[in-house]
């Protein structure tokens, strides 16, 4: 028998807590509901002693999973998809990317997403439980494919559409990479010509004791000034940074950088494009696996980083909540291309 310390709900909805001992997670579940108890939390003390941190607050239950970058989701998702089609179980599937012999971040991440299986909990809800290996998308994904008993088909599809916007963040970086070639050239050159080549030319200029143009003299008084105080600058330049890394921390600050970036030229043009190509992707593969348009749009906001836009799909899924059409409260929204 082990002692498991769990969090669970009574039929009046307060919390209650404590221990109980059970051969495994799956029979404390059963205990509990027994108990007409709706589980919260079930760990075992072991764990949950060790997990607890010197200062008392509690480390991460999902033990050495962290996260996993997107080359690596796309591998999980795949190989999972072919396994469970392949006729193999859930369980026995996660045992054999966690035994693989590549070392790799999957293997904590299978190991313990396998223990949490085995233990009677639902993957979906395991996946939640793994830290910020996957998103909030990613799990509702799946848990319409376990109702749904099409888990290797919605896996399958999600693989797709891993593959999808990682091209599509490809075509990204490719578009930026020139611009930022191209800037930081001229950054560097300019540093060249005030910092070396300048001050030369000023010194031939002065043996020649002619009065100078207003423009030549401007760009010699800022070539010394540059030269002087070259340490002034980087301080004010670090603080200025400072500060708006602090100003964007703020809910205002957030807001208003993220709505003033999507103008920005060029660059702006490039966020909106990918949040275009993400929207219609993303929105098209929940529908297609049997989520509604508005937990649809509702699961989009969630996963959107800028905030702005967080905003106005909130706006859209209410005027479709409200019983509206897509096309009509996208138009009320104002920020899709109406083409």
């Amino acid at each position: 028998m082990e002692t498991f310390r769990f969090k669970a709900a009574n039929a009046a909805g307060a919390l209650e807590s404590g221990t109980l001992a059970a051969r495994s997670k799956a029979e404390a579940y059963d205990v509990l509901r027994a108990r007409k108890l709706r589980p919260v939390s079930i760990e075992p003390a072991a764990r949950t002693a060790a997990t607890t941190a010197k200062d008392g607050t509690k480390a991460n239950a999902a033990g050495p999973v962290r996260s996993l970058a997107n080359a690596q989701l796309l591998l999980f998702t795949e190989e999972l998809s072919k396994l469970l089609d392949s006729g193999l179980q859930l369980e026995p599937a996660l045992r054999i990317i966690e035994t693989r012999r590549e070392k790799s971040a999957l293997q904590p991440v299978a190991a313990y997403l396998r223990q949490q299986v085995r233990d009677g909990v639902s993957f979906s809800n395991a996946l939640r439980s793994c830290g910020k290996c996957f998103s909030e998308l990613f799990c509702s994904m799946v848990a319409a494919g376990e109702a749904a008993g099409a888990l290797p088909r919605i896996l399958r599809r999600q693989a797709e559409y891993f593959a999808i916007m990682a091209d599509l963040r490809r075509r990204v970086t490719m578009a930026l990479v020139y611009p930022s070639i191209v800037f930081t050239a001229g950054i560097v050159l300019l540093v060249i010509f005030m910092t070396f080549l300048l001050p030369q030319l000023t010194q031939l200029l002065k043996r020649n004791d002619q009065q100078l143009p207003f423009a030549t003299r401007v760009l010699i008084g800022t070539s010394d000034f540059v030269g002087g105080y070259w340490w002034l600058m980087l301080l004010v330049a670090a603080g200025a940074a400072a500060a708006f890394t602090f100003w964007t921390r703020t809910p205002e600050g957030r807001m208003t950088w993220d709505r003033v970036s999507l103008r920005i030229p060029l660059l702006g043009q490039v966020l909106r494009g990918r949040f275009y190509a993400e929207f219609s992707q993303t929105l098209s593969t929940l529908v297609a696996n049997g989520v509604t348009l508005l937990n649809g749009l509702t699961l989009l906001e969630r996963a959107t980083p800028n905030v702005y836009i967080r905003k106005l799909l909130r706006r859209l899924s209410e005027r479709v909540g409200e019983g509206g059409a897509l096309s009509s409260s996208m138009r009320v929204v104002a920020f899709f291309p109406t083409n």
